[in-house]
């Protein structure tokens, strides 16, 4: 039998006759085989009637996914083992779970259209199970209709499964979308079947009866990686290549397409020359969830020798019937031969390194704990020596010290200069150990990290070298031809290199001419060198990840840069800088690109360009509830507790009715960002843990996408990366983090408007979170005449840190140019700033000031932080003795006679079971 396939298969079809007499040949072969023959690739296909699952295309007859007649009989190639693995291990077989859906009917249809009823039909999105959207049969013109289809889900219960049942009315020209219920598939009962009708409209008279059973079920373990949050599920690895011991002679010159749906690769073509004797292609590789059983497809295209004057991209090459090849039939780790008239294809599919090279925990990592513990020493120092202590310091007696900024442009980049210089002569630098910065001071940090001992140098020299470019108007030499000439090509490069090209990345070459006279060449992981010994602070930037189409008020999450790593703390999710902007998938980098310069960061960290028009409302009302009757989804829960009992891991069943065709253009126009930085998301591939909502993302989990994590980083190709400054004007998050345990922040503010502001933001939004942050704090509107200095949270619970609050105001500075010496009547000039008019000389669009202006800026800057260095030595010392009084307390509550050894708990990789394509049957 098996030989009459190959020769049937060795010679050309003459026609579609001859096809079905090898489809025929196959099914006769796979009755007699025995479980121990090596029977070809074809022969494993599973039972449809089964539920099986193996292969969705054979299931799935009402796929969004329109397939043509021959695929539906999807020609196969012979298969055979090349080698079977005497060493195969037994993996332990383990329950899982297969949801049956069953969609039975829509009651009082709303009228969509105007001359009939509506023409509806029920879609099917179930993305951890599957990337394909399934649907039922469209019933014409029918106010209740009735389907009664049932829809197969083989699911993985350690990842958050929400099933999108979207009722639509087919319209010839668009599909009117006419409500979306969001259903948490953890509500169901295992082993139980449940009956449950959605009321689709407020009213409740449009109801969707749906049935769901949730069924175990026995299949090869899974294992998965997990902190808790996110989720990275086994990957495997396909590798196609030609069998040059099979090559056949004297075939016309091939283009062979394989495509793997789903995959990091997805399409990828090779030539096959026309001679045996040219030399063979490298092997094709294809990375995959293998929980998708996806199935590899191949198309045989033959170029055309003759000339041909048509236009179409089909006449210039004969494509041939399509190949289809599920690769759950592939045996694992073993070769398999798959025979062609004209050449083999050597098919193997393996699993992938088990190591991640994204980082999956919320702890710091060891590099930062490391410079922490030689900081420390540092910081120890600098200490006994400012407070006259008469011991040294333990290390648990140290406290974390940080400096936080906020935006400002050139005025931010101009003060922060000045606060340094004003901290460093007052010896509380070296008490330091974080820097945070946002926008413009990024600008003023990125500078001093050149300089590997930058903050045991006088930083006069270094504020004297910003003075010079700051006065400079350098505007005509930053558009200059042979400046846009080096922009062209280092776009043009960065492109070649495999980057992603968007308009901060030309923005940060301007900076980088408005900053520098050549050429910047350092990087971010440069800045390591400047804490290798703990010299210095460590830097973090801080960057705003967001969605195209929603507000950054509905949905923004913190990334953060430092030296080491680049990452979300949301998610516990990190990569070593050198590879942000990389390629990863499923927790693997699959593309390496250079490291970026630092003038290319820059502009992310302060592009002033990615604001849309609902950013900018928003900071001028500093709301945005006249727009989001335009701007947002309408979202219900549904009150399902009767049938489904809470948990805390669940979330609400809730419908989402779509925007109008009207809302969606405003939508688009409100919401579009056409100038912000879109970065290769090293989270694709993940899925967000079934338990989320109880790990450390709830402390940042702030916005209604949250609660969708079908929408979430996780699932999107591109991060779209913003300035902070304009939906959180500090930049704060990272020193909130409880790993870092910071304990006294120094917040210099920069912001225009309200100097109060953002620090309230802060105090709102760290209460909201649950996260301990100073909750009284001064308010402009109370107090209309602000001091150069607040501490706050010094009185509140020993978890909150004590804030050293400067405003940029230009208080005592008026009458006093030092500490304690009064101006002289020829200058009082001098101590006239003009820092609260939102337009005046240091605008947040000023690029350049006056000599003037520049001095007054540093002088004021300078002065307030000398004229309160007693407050700030106060918060450190009261810092001091909160820890000194923890360290007691920690020792009382150490039970005697033992040390009271804690096992930590591990985020360990777990076996759970191979999750399944899912599939439809009527």
């Amino acid at each position: 039998m098996y030989t009459e396939i190959m020769i049937a298969i060795k010679h050309p079809f003459s026609n579609f006759c001859d096809f079905v007499k090898i489809v025929n040949l196959f099914q006769e072969a796979l009755a007699p085989v025995e479980p121990s023959t090596k029977v070809p690739l074809t022969a494993a296909a599973f039972n449809v009637a089964a539920i099986s699952m193996a292969s969705t295309s054979a299931l799935s007859q009402h796929s969004s996914r329109k397939s043509s007649p021959l695929e539906s009989e999807e020609r196969k190639w012979m298969m055979h083992y090349v080698a079977a693995s005497d060493d195969a291990k037994q993996e332990e077989m383990t329950p899982y779970s297969l949801l049956t859906v069953r969609i039975i009917k829509l009651t009082n249809a709303h009228q969509a259209d105007f001359l009939s009823q509506s023409d509806c039909y029920v879609r099917l999105w179930l993305p951890t199970a599957s990337d394909e959207i399934f649907h039922t049969k469209t019933i014409k013109n029918c106010r209740n209709p009735v389907w009664n289809e049932n829809f197969y889900f083989r699911i993985q219960r350690k990842v958050k499964n929400v099933l999108e049942i979207t009722v639509s009315d087919d319209d010839i020209i668009h599909d009117d979308d006419r409500a979306i219920v969001l259903f948490d598939v953890a509500k169901i009962p295992l082993g139980e079947r449940v009956f449950t009708a959605f009321p689709l409209t407020p009213e409740g008279k449009e109801k969707l009866e749906v049935e769901f059973v949730l069924e175990t079920i026995q299949d090869p373990p899974e294992t998965i990686i997990t902190n808790g949050a996110i989720v990275c599920r086994e990957e495997a690895c396909l590798e196609v290549h030609l069998d040059s011991r099979r090559q056949k002679k004297h075939f016309s010159e091939n283009e062979l397409t394989f495509t793997v749906r789903g995959s990091f690769e997805e399409t990828q073509t090779v030539s096959v020359g026309c001679d045996s004797r040219s030399p063979l292609p490298d092997p094709t590789f294809f990375h995959y969830a293998r929980y998708k059983q996806p199935s590899l497809d191949v198309v045989l295209r033959k170029k055309r020798k003759l000339p041909t004057f048509c236009a179409c991209m089909s006449c210039g090459s004969r494509r041939s019937v399509p190949l289809t090849i599920p690769l759950k039939s592939l045996p694992s780790e073993q070769e398999v031969v798959g025979e062609h008239r004209n050449f083999d294809l050597l098919l193997k599919v393996k699993k992938c390194q088990e190591d991640l090279d994204v980082r999956l925990g919320f702890d710091l990592c060891a590099q930062e704990q490391d410079f922490i513990r030689k900081r420390k020493k540092v910081v120890a120092a600098a200490l006994k020596d400012i407070l006259h202590l008469e011991e040294d310091l333990q290390d648990d007696e140290v406290p974390v010290v940080a400096i936080m900024t906020t935006g400002g442009g050139t005025r931010a980049l101009t003060a922060l200069y000045a606060h340094l210089l004003s901290v460093q002569e007052m010896n509380v630098l070296d008490c330091v150990s974080y820097i945070t910065g946002l926008s413009g001071t990024t600008w003023t940090m990125s500078n001093l990290y050149e300089d590997p001992d930058w903050s045991q140098k006088d930083l006069k020299e270094t504020l004297n070298e910003a003075r010079m470019h700051v006065l400079k108007n350098k505007f005509v030499t930053c558009f200059a031809p042979d400046r846009l000439k080096y922009y062209l090509e280092e776009l043009r490069q960065r492109k070649q290199e495999g980057h992603q090209l968007c308009f901060t990345d030309l923005w940060g070459l301007i900076i980088e001419t408005m900053l520098h006279d050549k050429e910047d060449c350092h990087k971010l992981t440069d800045q390591q060198q400047a804490l290798n010994q703990g010299q210095n602070p460590l830097p973090i930037y801080l960057s705003l990840n967001v969605k195209d189409k929603i507000s950054d008020q509905d949905f923004r999450e913190w990334v953060e840069f430092t030296p080491y790593e680049v990452g979300f703390p949301k998610y516990g999710a990190f990569i070593p800088a050198e590879d942000f902007g990389s390629e990863f998938f499923m927790g693997r980098l699959m593309k390496k690109v250079p490291e970026s310069r630092i003038c290319f960061l820059e502009g992310i960290w302060s592009s002033v360009f990615s604001l849309n028009l609902m950013d900018a409302w928003y900071i001028s009302v500093n709301s945005e509830d006249f727009w989001h009757k335009w701007t947002r989804d309408k979202i219900t829960d549904i009150d399902d507790e009767a049938i489904f009992p809470t948990r805390p891991n669940e979330l609400d069943t809730r419908v989402v009715c779509p925007p109008d065709s009207f809302s969606e253009i405003f939508r688009d126009v409100a919401m579009l960002r056409p100038a912000a930085s879109e970065i290769h998301n090293f989270l694709k591939g993940f899925q967000i843990n079934n338990n989320y909502l109880e790990s450390e993302f709830s402390k940042w989990k702030d916005c209604e996408l949250d609660s969708q994590p079908n929408h979430l980083t996780t699932a999107t190709d591109y991060l779209i990366l913003i300035d902070t400054a304009f939906a959180f004007a500090t930049s704060y998050p990272p020193l909130m983090r409880p790993e870092r345990k910071v304990d006294v922040i120094l917040h210099f503010n920069y912001s225009s408007g309200s100097q109060t502001g953002p620090l309230k933001d802060a105090s709102k939004y760290f209460a909201k979170q649950g996260i301990p942050f100073p909750t009284k704090v001064p308010d402009d509107q109370e107090t209309p005449h602000l001091k150069e200095c607040y501490i706050v949270g010094d009185k509140e619970s020993p978890e909150t840190p004590i804030v050293i609050f400067f405003p940029l105001v230009n208080d005592t500075f008026r009458e006093y140019k030092a500490p304690g010496v009064k101006r002289s009547p020829s200058e009082m000039a001098e101590g006239e700033v003009d820092v609260d008019n939102a337009c005046g000389p240091y605008y947040i669009n000023n690029l350049s000031y006056s000599e003037e202006n520049f001095d007054k800026l540093v002088n004021l800057s300078y002065y307030n932080v000398q004229n309160n260095k007693d407050l700030i030595l106060q918060a450190l010392r009261t810092a001091v003795e909160r820890k000194k009084q923890h360290k007691k307390e920690q020792a009382l509550q150490k039970p005697p006679g033992g040390c009271g050894m804690r096992v930590p708990a591990r985020e360990g990789t777990q076996h759970l079971a191979d999750c399944p394509a899912p599939g439809h049957t009527k």
